[in-house]
């Protein structure tokens, strides 16, 4: 059995999102899931279990991680630099009570999810990316400036494959964005066919529009969505 659980905002506390009953052949226990904020530290220390996730989620081959772990932590030395988790830890009822305890479980317990961002600049390899592909569509001086000015980067949002469709992404990017001083946020994703798959359905549901379409890295072979929207989310 499982069941949601309402919040109103997005706070920089810890929310419990989401609870689930396990059968009595998993172990017939109470799970609930959080939503936490991470310092850089955190995202360092954490950084194998974050880079799993990642993994998992994309599918990606498992060697990947190898790959990605010195780009992610320089991320977080980035200005602007914010990361949030979803997190699940079995629910005792007492994280109310015990705040001590529950921070130490709660910063210790299993990533189901894992989003992060930065201010964008001038000098980071994307923006460049992203102000040639504006370029090559024919986006005018004013219109670049606008968007390149004052952006917040949706780096990377990822949910586990099992606890996908709980609506976790949306809980994490709304977190993720709140509080944000920067005009709008941009994002890039993978094109799709009819756009059909859970990332583009949260991406339109929170009202990111099209920027750039079917734009190609440089060094990658796939075609990427260039998205926005203007913040406060």
């Amino acid at each position: 059995m499982t069941s949601v659980v309402t919040v109103s905002q997005y706070l920089s506390h810890p929310i419990m999102v989401w609870t689930k009953r396990l059968t009595p052949r998993e172990g017939n226990q109470k799970l609930a899931t959080f939503l936490i904020d991470l310092s850089p530290g955190d995202m360092q220390r954490r950084l194998g279990d974050a880079l799993s996730v990642y993994v998992d989620a994309m599918r990606y081959p498992r060697g990947t991680e190898d790959q990605r772990a010195s780009m992610w932590v320089e991320h977080t030395r980035r200005h602007g630099w914010k990361g949030v988790a979803a997190v699940e830890v079995p629910d005792h009822g007492d994280f109310a009570d015990a705040p001590d305890r529950s921070a130490s479980a709660l910063a210790a317990a299993p990533l189901l999810g894992v989003a992060y961002g930065y201010c964008g600049a001038p000098d980071q390899w994307w923006q460049q990316q992203v102000v040639a592909g504006l370029h090559r569509v024919g986006a005018d001086r004013m219109r670049i400036a606008e968007l390149m000015t004052s952006y917040f980067e949706l780096t990377e949002l990822h949910i586990a494959p099992h606890a996908q469709g709980r609506g976790l992404g949306e809980a994490l990017a709304r977190r993720l964005l709140a509080g944000r001083g920067e005009a709008h946020v941009l994002l890039s994703t993978p094109e799709i066919n009819g756009e059909s798959n859970r990332a583009w359905r949260l991406y339109r549901r929170l009202g990111f529009t099209d920027i750039i379409r079917g734009y190609h890295f440089a060094g990658d072979p796939r075609a990427f969505a260039i998205l926005g929207r203007a913040l406060p989310l």
